[in-house]
């Protein structure tokens, strides 16, 4: 991975401090942006599934289309946000997501699944472009004694867009077709019937693409006083670093928790409607999404605390074990319990993405960025993971098929306990651990 140019540094005046907790407020809310587009996707799940009569395999391929795009995007991106400076480069990122959302409109009007998941790729290749600028400005937009506060704050927002935007997605895309089973339409009816409910997706998918257009336009204005464009940049992925157990252990982490995450939350729905769960409809159930992701915003302010008292590996060891767990339970019982035990695996995950990140580069010193770039590219597990479990779904049951994230936070844990003592830094390590 490419380490971007280094953003203008912050005025000690008055009006250059007024002027950097303005940048901060403006970078804050990308995060906002993207985890909130992002957790749309266990909205479109459901609705496409039902729209296109899909097994959970095929619409699995919603989340394989989205994450797939961090594996192919990260690296390029990383070498254009290093020529092109963080602001031009978050522009970029907005004009690439913001034409990922208006290829929605043609997918709309032609009822083509193929056409939703290029927008898809394409809407996520803007996201892993942002993502790609916004995490290391953040942390330079001010003095490093207060990076990490900063980057708290950003990491809340993230979760504060992931716990809104699928109660609003539901209320907007779930409520109609809820009211609706398409199997039940005579085969005369069901074209129109998914063009008109198609057309809703488009229509909110517009609405996004308005959004990205205006805040871009806003970036652009801003893009000199964000960091210009660095000397031209290599495309690196530091592959050699997975010689070292302790990074591969938390690459391979990585990627198992967001498959895990990315599973659960795309298969919710389906399973809260299920009789021998709460039984809800598509929108309530939908709904309840919020409650997931909400849960991972509430742990990641309780996590701050405890990370502070405890060994960061046994805390995380002890959330995988605990959402391990809970899927368990889940797969195991029916009714309230198993529906709610599922939800509150959200709150187990809420410390582990940012606690293996750290765990897994801890000692790398001059090799973070390419450590971080394996770490990103591991993201593509949410495009793998979700595809295996929608196969078991379709051969099995949605409650069996828990116990594949179950399986991934078992692995996850091994990882936390494998690196609960200090890692040995890489420079003085005859062999890496």
């Amino acid at each position: 991975m490419v380490q971007p140019a280094a953003a203008a540094p912050a005025h000690k005046s008055g009006a250059g401090v007024s002027s950097a907790a303005w940048l901060v407020v403006l970078v804050v809310s990308l995060f906002f942006i993207w985890g909130g587009i992002t957790s749309l996707n266990d909205i479109l799940i459901p609705k496409l599934k039902g729209l296109f009569q899909l097994s959970y395999a095929r619409a699995m391929l919603i989340q394989f289309a989205f994450f797939t795009a961090y594996a192919v995007v990260s690296v390029p991106a990383g070498a254009w946000v290093g020529r092109l400076g963080y602001g031009r480069g978050i522009v970029t990122g907005l004009g690439v997501a913001a034409a990922g959302c208006l290829l929605f409109v043609p997918a709309a009007m032609t009822a083509t699944y193929g056409l939703f998941l290029t927008a898809l790729f394409v809407l996520a290749a803007g996201i892993t472009i942002l993502q790609v600028a916004a995490n290391p400005l953040i942390a330079n937009l001010g003095s490093a004694a207060t990076s990490h506060s900063r980057l708290t704050l950003a990491q809340a927002f993230n979760s504060l867009g992931t716990t809104i935007m699928p109660y609003i997605g539901a209320r907007l895309i779930l409520g109609s077709i809820s009211k609706v089973d398409p199997a039940k339409l005579p085969p005369a009816a069901v074209p129109a019937f998914r063009a008109q409910e198609a057309e809703v997706i488009g229509r909110s998918y517009f609405g996004l693409a308005v959004v990205l257009a205006v805040i871009a336009m806003v970036f652009w204005a801003c893009r000199k006083r964000l960091g210009g464009a660095g000397p031209a940049a290599k495309m690196e992925i530091g592959a050699s670093l997975l010689k070292r157990p302790r990074l591969a252990f938390g690459v391979a982490a990585i990627f198992l928790y967001v498959g895990a995450e990315v599973t659960i939350g795309s298969l919710l729905v389906n399973y809260l409607m299920q009789p021998s769960t709460l039984g809800l409809d598509q929108q309530s159930a939908g709904e309840r999404i919020a409650l997931y992701w909400g849960g991972a915003m509430i742990g990641r302010f309780i996590g701050a605390g405890v990370l502070r008292l405890m060994s960061p590996g046994k805390v995380l060891a002890g959330a995988a074990i605990g959402a391990g767990g809970l899927c368990l339970v889940s797969a195991a019982t029916t009714g309230g319990i198993a529906g709610w035990a599922l939800l509150a695996v959200g709150l187990m995950n809420s410390i582990m993405f940012p606690t293996i990140f750290s765990l897994a580069l801890e000692g790398l010193g001059e090799k973070t960025p390419q450590g971080s770039g394996l770490l990103c590219m591991a993201i593509v597990g949410g495009a793998l993971v979700p595809v295996l479990g929608g196969v078991i779904a379709d051969r099995t049951s949605v409650a069996a098929a828990l116990v594949l994230p179950a399986a991934c936070y078992a692995v996850i844990a091994s990882f936390g306990w494998f690196a609960r003592r200090a890692a040995v830094p890489l420079v003085s390590a005859a062999v890496a651990t």
